[in-house]
C-alpha cells in the first residue's frame, strides 16, 4: 500500500484546489440527495396529518416545497459541477503523473532505458497510467464522501428524530456493508491482477503475431499461434468473469441493505411515536433518510473490484518516481569560444569544432558504449571532458543543447515525416527539406507526398537505412556542436553512405562530428580514423 499512498499523494497534490472542490461538491450531492427524501417524507406525511385533522388549510406547504425544489436543483447542479471539477483534477493529474513517470524513467540507467522501448513494456506502462486514473474518482472520493455523508446523517437524525432512529438507521447499513466491502477487498485484487496480466499477455502476443505475420505464414504456424491466442482470451474472460462474480454479490448484499435500513427505521419510528418520543412527520424523515443513504454504496464495488489492479500497477510506477529527482534550474555553463569539443584518455582522443573522426574497432570492443558515456548517458571509466568540463558535471538542459546522439536502433513515431522531425524542434519546413537533403532522402519521399508522408509506429515503411537517415535529419535540426552517430551508414550502399556523409559535412561545417564505423571509415570526410577496443585497456 505503500506504493499506492506515494501515487495517491502525487495525484492530490497536482491540482489541490480543484480536487478540494470537487470533494465538497460530491459530498454536497450525497447531502442534498438525502436531504431531498428525508424534507420530501417529512412534507408528504405532514400534510396527510394536516388534512385528517381539518388543518390543512393552516398548513405552511411553501417553504417545504421551496426547500425540496432547491435540494432538487442544487443537487442537480452540485453533480454537475462535481463532474467538472474532478475530472479536471484527475486529468491534471495524469499530465503530472506522465511527466514524473517520464523524469523517473529519463534518471534509470540507459541501457535500462532503451531495452524499455519494446511494445511489451511500452504497453505495460500504458496499461498503469489508465489504471491508476481511477484511484480518485472510483475509490477516494466515493468512500471519502460516503462515510462523510453517513456520519452527517447519522447526527441530523440525532437531533431532529433522536438516537434510536440514528442508531437503526446505522445498524441496517454499518455491518452489512461492512461485511460485503471486506469480502470484496479480499477476493477482487487477486482476481483483478490475474484478469489484468491475462490481458496484458493477450494484447502482447497479438501485437507480435501481427508483426510476424508473413514468418508464421511460411512456417506454417498461423493455426498455432490462432490457438495460444484464444487460450489466452478464454484465461482472460474467465479471470474478468470471476472479478465481475465477486463484484455482483457484494452489489447484491449492498442493494439490500437500504431496504433493511429502512424496515428498521419504519420498526424504530413506529415504538418511537408509540413512546410519545416523537411525532409521525418527523419519524418518517428516518425511514426516507435510510433509502436515502443507499446511493452512498453505489460506486463503491467498482472501486474496489479495481484496487488490485491499481496496487499492481502502482508497484511498478511509483519505483520509477522516487528515480525522479525534483526539478532544479541549472546554472547554465558558457558557451567555450576555443578548446576541445571533446577530450578523452582512453582511447586518446581529442576533437576541436569542425573534426570528423571515425572510431573503429570490432564488435563488442565498446564503441557504442564510448558514446553513451560522452553522451552522459552511461558513467566513464576514465574522465571525459566536453569543452574543458567532465561530463558529469554539465547541466542535463545545457549538454542536449549542446551535443545530440543518434543510436543505432532510430527512433520514430507514428506520424508524418514533418512531425517526426518537428521532434527536434524545428519547425520551419524549408529547414527539413535542406536536411533531408543533407541526408539523401529528398528523392525518397518525393516520389510519396513529401513531409506530408505518413510513417507506421517504429517508422515502419522505410527501410533500416531510411529510417537512420531520417533520425540524422533530425539531429541536423537541432544544430549541435557535437554530434555522436552510431554505425550511421549501417544498411546503406557505398554511394549512399557517401551521399550522406559529405552532405552531414556541408549540413555542419563547425560542429565536430564522431562516428562509431564499421564500414565507410575511410571516406574523404573523415580527417582522422581512431582504433578503439576497451578491452585492451
Amino acid at each position: 500500500m505503500k506504493d499506492l499512498r506515494l501515487i495517491l499523494n502525487r495525484v492530490l497534490r497536482a491540482a489541490p484546489w480543484l480536487m478540494a472542490g470537487g470533494a465538497a461538491l460530491a459530498l454536497l450531492v450525497l447531502i442534498f440527495g438525502i436531504s431531498l427524501l428525508g424534507v420530501s417524507g417529512w412534507f408528504i406525511t405532514a400534510t396527510g396529518i394536516a388534512g385528517l385533522a381539518g388543518a390543512g388549510i393552516a398548513f405552511d406547504v411553501f417553504r417545504p416545497s421551496a426547500s425540496i425544489r432547491f435540494f432538487a436543483l442544487g443537487r442537480t447542479a452540485a453533480r454537475y459541477g462535481e463532474r467538472v471539477l474532478t475530472h479536471e483534477a484527475v486529468l491534471h493529474a495524469l499530465a503530472r503523473l506522465r511527466g514524473d513517470l517520464l523524469a523517473g524513467l529519463s534518471a534509470r540507467p540507459a541501457r535500462e532505458v532503451e531495452a524499455m522501448r519494446s511494445e511489451a513494456a511500452l504497453t505495460r506502462i500504458t496499461a498503469d497510467v489508465d489504471a491508476l486514473d481511477g484511484l480518485v474518482l472510483r475509490l477516494l472520493l466515493p468512500i471519502c464522501a460516503g462515510l462523510a455523508a453517513h456520519m452527517l446523517a447519522g447526527l441530523a437524525l440525532w437531533g431532529i428524530v433522536g438516537a434510536p432512529m440514528a442508531l437503526a438507521v446505522a445498524a441496517g447499513y454499518v455491518p452489512g456493508a461492512a461485511l460485503a466491502l471486506i469480502r470484496l477487498g479480499r477476493l477482487a485484487p487477486a482476481n483483478a491482477i490475474r484478469a489484468e496480466a491475462a490481458t496484458q499477455s493477450l494484447r502482447r502476443d497479438m501485437i507480435a503475431g501481427l508483426r510476424d505475420r508473413a514468418a508464421l505464414i511460411v512456417a506454417g504456424l498461423l493455426p498455432a499461434r490462432r490457438a495460444a491466442l484464444l487460450a489466452q482470451d478464454r484465461a482472460a474472460r474467465s479471470a474478468a468473469a470471476s472479478l465481475d462474480r465477486a463484484e455482483r454479490d457484494a452489489r447484491a448484499v449492498l442493494s439490500l441493505l437500504p431496504g433493511l435500513a429502512a424496515a428498521l427505521a419504519l420498526l424504530t419510528g413506529g415504538w418511537m411515536i408509540g413512546q410519545g418520543a416523537v411525532g409521525p412527520a418527523p419519524a418518517a424523515i428516518g425511514f426516507f433518510v435510510a433509502l436515502g443513504l443507499g446511493e452512498t454504496l453505489l460506486a463503491l464495488p467498482r472501486g474496489l473490484a479495481e484496487l488490485g489492479r491499481m496496487r499492481d500497477a502502482a508497484s511498478r510506477v511509483a519505483p520509477l518516481l522516487r528515480d525522479a529527482a525534483p526539478h532544479v534550474p541549472a546554472t547554465p555553463l558558457k558557451r567555450a569560444q576555443t578548446g576541445p569539443v571533446l577530450q578523452a584518455e582512453k582511447p586518446e582522443l581529442l576533437l576541436k569544432a569542425g573534426d570528423r573522426v571515425a572510431l573503429t574497432g570490432p564488435s563488442g570492443s565498446g564503441k557504442t558504449t564510448f558514446l553513451w558515456q560522452a553522451a552522459g548517458l552511461l558513467p566513464p571509466d576514465a574522465p571525459i571532458l566536453l569543452w574543458g568540463t567532465p561530463v558529469q558535471q554539465w547541466p542535463e538542459t545545457d549538454l542536449r543543447t549542446r551535443l545530440t546522439l543518434v543510436p543505432q536502433r532510430a527512433a520514430l513515431v507514428a506520424g508524418t515525416v514533418a512531425e517526426n522531425l518537428a521532434l527536434s524542434g524545428c519547425l520551419d519546413r524549408a529547414e527539413m527539406e535542406r536536411a533531408l537533403d543533407a541526408v539523401g532522402l529528398t528523392e525518397v519521399f518525393q516520389a510519396r507526398q513529401s513531409l506530408e508522408t505518413r510513417l507506421a509506429e517504429g517508422g515502419t515503411g522505410l527501410s533500416g537505412g531510411q529510417a537512420r537517415r531520417l533520425a540524422i535529419a533530425r539531429a541536423i535540426l537541432r544544430r549541435p556542436d557535437l554530434l555522436l552517430l552510431d554505425e550511421p551508414t549501417e544498411g546503406l550502399d557505398d554511394a549512399s553512405a557517401a551521399r550522406m556523409l559529405s552532405g552531414l559535412h556541408r549540413a555542419l561545417p563547425d560542429a565536430a562530428i564522431l562516428c562509431a564505423m564499421h564500414r565507410h571509415a575511410d571516406d574523404p570526410v573523415f580527417g582522422r580514423i581512431v582504433a578503439f577496443n576497451m578491452r585492451d585497456w
